[in-house]
Protein backbone atom coordinates (compact mmCIF):
# COMPACT_ATOMS: atom_id res chain seq x y z
CA UNK A 1 0.00 0.00 0.00
CA UNK A 2 3.03 2.37 0.74
CA UNK A 3 4.77 1.64 -1.93
CA UNK A 4 1.98 2.90 -4.49
CA UNK A 5 0.71 5.85 -2.88
CA UNK A 6 4.70 7.57 -2.55
CA UNK A 7 5.04 6.43 -6.11
CA UNK A 8 1.86 8.07 -6.92
CA UNK A 9 2.56 11.51 -4.79
CA UNK A 10 6.15 11.45 -6.13
CA UNK A 11 5.05 11.24 -9.44
CA UNK A 12 2.39 14.47 -9.07
CA UNK A 13 5.08 16.15 -7.83
CA UNK A 14 7.13 15.11 -10.36
CA UNK A 15 4.54 16.11 -12.67
CA UNK A 16 3.97 19.69 -11.23
CA UNK A 17 7.68 20.74 -11.08
CA UNK A 18 7.97 19.94 -14.73
CA UNK A 19 4.87 21.34 -15.84
CA UNK A 20 5.23 24.31 -14.05
CA UNK A 21 8.70 24.71 -15.53
CA UNK A 22 7.67 24.78 -18.77
CA UNK A 23 5.45 27.37 -18.42
CA UNK A 24 8.04 29.42 -16.43
CA UNK A 25 10.22 28.81 -19.96
CA UNK A 26 7.43 29.50 -22.43
CA UNK A 27 6.92 26.47 -23.73
CA UNK A 28 3.14 26.98 -23.22
CA UNK A 29 3.04 30.32 -24.75
CA UNK A 30 5.08 28.41 -27.75
CA UNK A 31 2.19 25.82 -27.83
CA UNK A 32 -0.03 28.68 -28.53
CA UNK A 33 1.35 31.51 -30.38
CA UNK A 34 -0.25 30.72 -33.72
CA UNK A 35 -2.88 28.28 -32.79
CA UNK A 36 -3.29 25.14 -30.76
CA UNK A 37 -0.37 22.79 -32.49
CA UNK A 38 -2.20 19.69 -31.44
CA UNK A 39 0.53 17.23 -32.74
CA UNK A 40 3.14 19.43 -30.55
CA UNK A 41 0.78 19.39 -27.42
CA UNK A 42 0.55 15.57 -27.36
CA UNK A 43 4.43 15.25 -27.53
CA UNK A 44 5.06 17.51 -25.01
CA UNK A 45 2.35 16.03 -22.77
CA UNK A 46 3.65 12.63 -23.31
CA UNK A 47 6.96 13.68 -22.19
CA UNK A 48 6.01 15.85 -19.49
CA UNK A 49 3.82 12.69 -18.30
CA UNK A 50 6.34 9.93 -19.23
CA UNK A 51 8.95 11.69 -17.96
CA UNK A 52 7.84 12.71 -14.53
CA UNK A 53 6.13 8.53 -13.76
CA UNK A 54 9.84 7.21 -14.89
CA UNK A 55 11.49 9.45 -12.67
CA UNK A 56 9.28 8.82 -9.92
CA UNK A 57 10.02 5.22 -10.67
CA UNK A 58 14.41 5.91 -10.57
CA UNK A 59 13.53 7.48 -6.93
CA UNK A 60 11.13 4.53 -5.63
CA UNK A 61 13.46 2.68 -3.33
CA UNK A 62 15.49 6.08 -2.10
CA UNK A 63 11.76 7.52 -1.41
CA UNK A 64 10.53 4.60 0.46
CA UNK A 65 13.47 4.19 2.47
CA UNK A 66 13.79 7.98 3.76
CA UNK A 67 9.39 7.82 4.22
CA UNK A 68 9.53 4.77 6.58
CA UNK A 69 12.87 4.77 8.22
CA UNK A 70 13.75 1.31 6.35
CA UNK A 71 17.03 0.35 7.48
CA UNK A 72 18.54 -2.21 4.49
CA UNK A 73 20.30 -5.39 6.54
CA UNK A 74 23.69 -5.95 5.38
CA UNK A 75 24.69 -8.09 7.58
CA UNK A 76 21.30 -9.26 10.03
CA UNK A 77 22.16 -9.02 13.50
CA UNK A 78 19.78 -11.63 15.35
CA UNK A 79 18.15 -14.48 14.36
CA UNK A 80 14.63 -12.68 13.58
CA UNK A 81 16.40 -10.28 10.59
CA UNK A 82 18.18 -13.66 9.21
CA UNK A 83 15.24 -15.61 8.85
CA UNK A 84 13.83 -12.35 7.03
CA UNK A 85 16.76 -12.25 4.94
CA UNK A 86 16.92 -15.94 4.36
CA UNK A 87 13.17 -16.09 3.51
CA UNK A 88 13.22 -13.33 1.13
CA UNK A 89 16.01 -14.80 -0.66
CA UNK A 90 14.37 -18.19 -1.16
CA UNK A 91 11.18 -17.07 -2.32
CA UNK A 92 12.92 -14.96 -4.97
CA UNK A 93 14.98 -17.81 -6.20
CA UNK A 94 11.80 -19.69 -6.34
CA UNK A 95 10.42 -16.82 -7.79
CA UNK A 96 13.35 -16.71 -10.83
CA UNK A 97 14.11 -13.12 -9.49
CA UNK A 98 17.92 -12.06 -8.41
CA UNK A 99 17.74 -11.31 -4.67
CA UNK A 100 15.98 -7.93 -3.24
CA UNK A 101 17.60 -5.68 -0.93
CA UNK A 102 15.83 -6.44 2.55
CA UNK A 103 14.84 -3.88 5.20
CA UNK A 104 13.03 -3.44 8.25
CA UNK A 105 11.41 -0.69 9.75
CA UNK A 106 9.90 0.37 12.86
CA UNK A 107 5.90 0.57 13.38
CA UNK A 108 3.12 -0.97 13.20
CA UNK A 109 1.90 -4.00 10.63
CA UNK A 110 2.85 -3.20 7.18
CA UNK A 111 4.93 -4.53 4.22
CA UNK A 112 6.02 -3.11 0.95
CA UNK A 113 8.11 -3.82 -2.13
CA UNK A 114 9.46 -1.09 -4.23
CA UNK A 115 12.11 -0.19 -7.39
CA UNK A 116 12.68 0.67 -10.59
CA UNK A 117 13.25 -2.99 -12.16
CA UNK A 118 13.21 -6.59 -11.30
CA UNK A 119 16.98 -6.94 -10.60
CA UNK A 120 16.75 -3.79 -8.25
CA UNK A 121 14.04 -4.00 -6.13
CA UNK A 122 13.38 -3.73 -2.01
CA UNK A 123 10.81 -5.95 0.16
CA UNK A 124 10.76 -4.29 3.52
CA UNK A 125 8.64 -5.57 6.36
CA UNK A 126 7.56 -3.38 9.45
CA UNK A 127 8.56 -4.56 13.09
CA UNK A 128 4.57 -4.74 13.92
CA UNK A 129 4.19 -7.56 11.51
CA UNK A 130 6.83 -9.37 12.56
CA UNK A 131 5.80 -9.20 16.31
CA UNK A 132 2.07 -9.83 15.39
CA UNK A 133 1.83 -12.49 13.08
CA UNK A 134 3.42 -16.56 13.23
CA UNK A 135 6.07 -16.89 10.90
CA UNK A 136 4.22 -18.63 8.11
CA UNK A 137 1.51 -15.74 8.13
CA UNK A 138 5.01 -13.21 7.71
CA UNK A 139 6.02 -15.35 5.14
CA UNK A 140 2.77 -15.84 3.03
CA UNK A 141 3.13 -11.92 3.09
CA UNK A 142 6.71 -11.94 2.08
CA UNK A 143 5.58 -14.21 -1.07
CA UNK A 144 2.82 -11.19 -1.76
CA UNK A 145 5.61 -8.66 -2.08
CA UNK A 146 7.60 -10.75 -3.91
CA UNK A 147 5.17 -11.74 -6.31
CA UNK A 148 4.55 -7.71 -6.55
CA UNK A 149 8.20 -7.97 -7.89
CA UNK A 150 8.19 -10.90 -10.27
CA UNK A 151 4.90 -9.54 -11.74
CA UNK A 152 6.83 -6.14 -12.75
CA UNK A 153 3.87 -4.27 -10.92
CA UNK A 154 5.95 -1.28 -10.13
CA UNK A 155 6.51 -0.73 -14.08
CA UNK A 156 2.81 -1.74 -14.95
CA UNK A 157 2.42 1.05 -12.55
CA UNK A 158 4.40 3.78 -14.35
CA UNK A 159 2.95 2.95 -17.81
CA UNK A 160 -0.55 3.33 -16.90
CA UNK A 161 0.75 6.39 -14.80
CA UNK A 162 2.25 7.76 -17.72
CA UNK A 163 -0.71 7.26 -20.15
CA UNK A 164 -3.10 8.99 -17.57
CA UNK A 165 -0.52 11.54 -16.93
CA UNK A 166 -0.42 12.28 -20.87
CA UNK A 167 -4.19 12.77 -20.79
CA UNK A 168 -4.45 14.78 -17.83
CA UNK A 169 -1.84 17.64 -19.47
CA UNK A 170 -2.74 17.14 -23.19
CA UNK A 171 -7.09 17.70 -21.83
CA UNK A 172 -6.46 19.78 -19.54
CA UNK A 173 -4.34 22.53 -22.11
CA UNK A 174 -6.60 21.73 -25.01
CA UNK A 175 -9.83 22.90 -23.16
CA UNK A 176 -7.72 26.24 -21.26
CA UNK A 177 -6.91 27.09 -24.80
CA UNK A 178 -10.58 27.46 -25.79
CA UNK A 179 -11.37 28.76 -22.82
CA UNK A 180 -8.66 31.97 -23.03
CA UNK A 181 -9.96 31.90 -26.59
CA UNK A 182 -13.41 32.88 -24.99
CA UNK A 183 -12.32 35.17 -22.79
CA UNK A 184 -10.47 37.09 -24.79
CA UNK A 185 -13.03 37.32 -27.57
CA UNK A 186 -12.28 39.47 -30.29
CA UNK A 187 -8.53 40.83 -28.83
CA UNK A 188 -6.74 39.71 -31.50
CA UNK A 189 -3.89 42.12 -30.37
CA UNK A 190 -2.13 39.70 -27.73
CA UNK A 191 0.15 37.53 -28.35
CA UNK A 192 0.18 34.02 -26.36
CA UNK A 193 -2.08 32.39 -23.87
CA UNK A 194 -3.26 34.59 -21.10
CA UNK A 195 -3.91 34.28 -17.46
CA UNK A 196 -7.22 32.68 -18.16
CA UNK A 197 -5.30 30.08 -20.57
CA UNK A 198 -3.22 29.47 -17.08
CA UNK A 199 -5.55 29.45 -14.43
CA UNK A 200 -8.03 26.94 -16.24
CA UNK A 201 -5.14 24.44 -17.28
CA UNK A 202 -4.36 24.45 -13.55
CA UNK A 203 -7.79 23.97 -12.60
CA UNK A 204 -8.49 20.98 -15.27
CA UNK A 205 -5.10 19.36 -14.20
CA UNK A 206 -6.43 18.86 -10.30
CA UNK A 207 -9.87 17.45 -11.38
CA UNK A 208 -8.78 15.21 -14.48
CA UNK A 209 -5.68 14.57 -12.12
CA UNK A 210 -8.24 13.38 -9.53
CA UNK A 211 -10.36 11.43 -11.82
CA UNK A 212 -6.86 9.46 -13.23
CA UNK A 213 -5.80 8.67 -9.90
CA UNK A 214 -9.23 6.88 -9.92
CA UNK A 215 -8.10 5.03 -12.70
CA UNK A 216 -4.94 3.94 -11.57
CA UNK A 217 -6.11 2.56 -8.33
CA UNK A 218 -8.55 0.10 -10.23
CA UNK A 219 -5.48 -0.88 -11.41
CA UNK A 220 -3.72 -1.45 -8.51
CA UNK A 221 -6.70 -3.27 -6.91
CA UNK A 222 -6.45 -5.64 -9.98
CA UNK A 223 -2.85 -6.28 -9.54
CA UNK A 224 -3.51 -7.25 -5.33
CA UNK A 225 -5.42 -10.09 -6.59
CA UNK A 226 -2.36 -10.89 -8.69
CA UNK A 227 -0.13 -10.65 -5.86
CA UNK A 228 -2.40 -12.58 -3.54
CA UNK A 229 -2.54 -15.42 -5.93
CA UNK A 230 1.22 -15.54 -6.82
CA UNK A 231 1.74 -15.50 -3.14
CA UNK A 232 -0.47 -18.98 -2.58
CA UNK A 233 1.96 -20.70 -5.80
CA UNK A 234 5.26 -19.45 -4.02
CA UNK A 235 4.03 -20.64 -0.53
CA UNK A 236 2.55 -23.95 -2.56
CA UNK A 237 -0.61 -23.49 -0.47
CA UNK A 238 -3.17 -20.76 -0.34
CA UNK A 239 -4.28 -21.33 3.43
CA UNK A 240 -0.96 -18.84 4.52
CA UNK A 241 -2.20 -16.03 2.72
CA UNK A 242 -5.90 -16.42 3.77
CA UNK A 243 -4.61 -16.66 7.27
CA UNK A 244 -2.44 -13.24 7.33
CA UNK A 245 -5.17 -11.27 5.40
CA UNK A 246 -7.44 -12.52 7.63
CA UNK A 247 -5.10 -11.79 10.55
CA UNK A 248 -3.93 -8.33 9.05
CA UNK A 249 -7.81 -7.60 9.24
CA UNK A 250 -7.93 -8.27 13.11
CA UNK A 251 -4.87 -5.42 13.74
CA UNK A 252 -4.74 -2.28 13.97
CA UNK A 253 -2.56 -0.76 11.68
CA UNK A 254 -1.54 2.62 13.31
CA UNK A 255 -1.80 5.87 11.81
CA UNK A 256 0.66 5.87 8.34
CA UNK A 257 2.72 9.33 7.58
CA UNK A 258 0.39 12.61 6.78
CA UNK A 259 1.92 12.04 3.10
CA UNK A 260 0.17 8.65 2.91
CA UNK A 261 -3.03 8.92 4.90
CA UNK A 262 -5.34 8.59 2.22
CA UNK A 263 -3.78 5.02 1.30
CA UNK A 264 -6.23 3.50 4.13
CA UNK A 265 -7.94 0.73 2.99
CA UNK A 266 -11.92 1.37 2.50
CA UNK A 267 -14.21 -1.08 1.05
CA UNK A 268 -17.35 0.83 1.21
CA UNK A 269 -18.07 4.47 0.54
CA UNK A 270 -16.60 6.96 -2.69
CA UNK A 271 -13.45 6.68 -1.11
CA UNK A 272 -13.10 3.07 -2.14
CA UNK A 273 -12.52 4.68 -5.61
CA UNK A 274 -9.33 5.72 -4.00
CA UNK A 275 -8.10 3.22 -2.06
CA UNK A 276 -4.71 1.01 -3.73
CA UNK A 277 -6.16 -2.73 -1.85
CA UNK A 278 -9.68 -4.14 -2.13
CA UNK A 279 -11.75 -5.08 0.88
CA UNK A 280 -9.71 -8.05 2.65
CA UNK A 281 -13.25 -9.35 2.54
CA UNK A 282 -13.13 -9.70 -0.82
CA UNK A 283 -8.89 -10.70 -1.58
CA UNK A 284 -9.79 -13.50 0.39
CA UNK A 285 -12.93 -14.82 -1.33
CA UNK A 286 -10.84 -14.50 -4.46
CA UNK A 287 -8.20 -16.89 -3.10
CA UNK A 288 -11.17 -19.49 -1.61
CA UNK A 289 -12.92 -19.05 -5.08
CA UNK A 290 -9.29 -19.82 -6.93
CA UNK A 291 -9.37 -23.39 -8.55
Amino acid sequence: MKRIVLFLLTNIAVMLVLSISARILGIDRFLTSNGLNMGMLLAFAALIGFGGSFISLLMSKTMAKWSTGAQVIERPGNHEEAWLVDTVGRLASKAGLPMPEVAIFEGEPNAFATGPSKSNSLVAVSTGLMKSMNRQQVEAVIAHEVSHIANGDMVTLTLIQGVVNTFVIFLSRAIAYVVDNFLRGNDEESSGPGIGYFITSIVFEILFGVLAGIVVMYFSRKREYRADAGASELMGDRRPMIEALRSLGNLQTGELPKELAASGISGKGPMALFSSHPPIESRIAALQSAS
